[in-house]
């Protein structure tokens, strides 16, 4: 009975005890309403920064700026500089000096025509016809009614049996690894830049399965 009363007493303390300290932590973390102190703080070198945020002054550096320009002729990491200018000169250069570096196969191949159906299938159609979704007249129907969305030109066919012309010349059909490339690139016409949506990698996977829908 004795030992009984002396646990519950001792359960008892250590109960009040974490209660006090409790008590005492959340009265030390309130302020005043008059003073901007946060009070007492637990661990503060856990969530204060040792490092210099991009914008904040440093005098580490003669121009007393955290943020600093690249080193000229660097290049960031991960990053593949791709020597062709956005120009059509460059772009009938590139036509003729660059090769796929990727080894043709049926998983990259896979990629490819998943990536392509996922960036380029909207305008260039799944199977490269130049009858994607946003060349067709559609409509939308809401709280504001019925409307027509915006229809988009349609890009030529990549298919060989089509024998649809380039508009940088020659045939869509017998456009060279260079020339996918750069235009995935840098765009033309009505198409946009692709770089910052795919990696360099990613666009050579496309270009390994826009030579197969030439072939159709």
């Amino acid at each position: 009975m004795k030992e009984n009363m002396l646990a519950m007493n001792k359960k008892n303390f250590l109960g009040t005890v974490c209660v006090a300290v409790a008590l005492a932590a959340v009265v030390s973390a309130c302020g005043d309403g008059t003073t901007r102190s946060t009070g007492l703080e637990f661990s503060r070198n856990m969530y204060d920064p040792i490092a210099f945020n991009p914008d904040q002054p440093n005098k580490n550096f003669k121009n007393n700026q955290t943020a600093q320009l690249p080193p000229a002729g660097t290049n960031p990491i991960g990053f593949d500089k791709f020597e062709y200018t956005s120009t059509v000169e460059d772009y009938q250069r590139a036509g003729a000096e660059v090769k796929n570096p990727l080894l043709v196969n049926e998983a990259n191949l896979v990629e490819g025509q998943q990536l392509f159906i996922t960036y380029c299938a909207v305008c260039h159609g799944k199977e490269g016809a130049g009858d994607g979704a946003i060349t067709k007249e559609r409509q939308v129907t809401d709280s504001r009614g019925t409307r027509s969305l915006e229809q988009f030109p349609a890009p030529p066919s990549f298919h060989g049996s089509a024998g649809t012309p380039s508009s940088r010349g020659g045939l869509m059909s017998e456009l060279t690894d260079g020339k996918i490339f750069h235009t995935i690139t840098y765009g033309w016409n009505a198409m946009g830049s692709h770089a910052s949506q795919l990696t360099p990698e990613e666009r050579w996977k496309v270009v390994m399965f826009v030579h197969e829908l030439q072939k159709k």
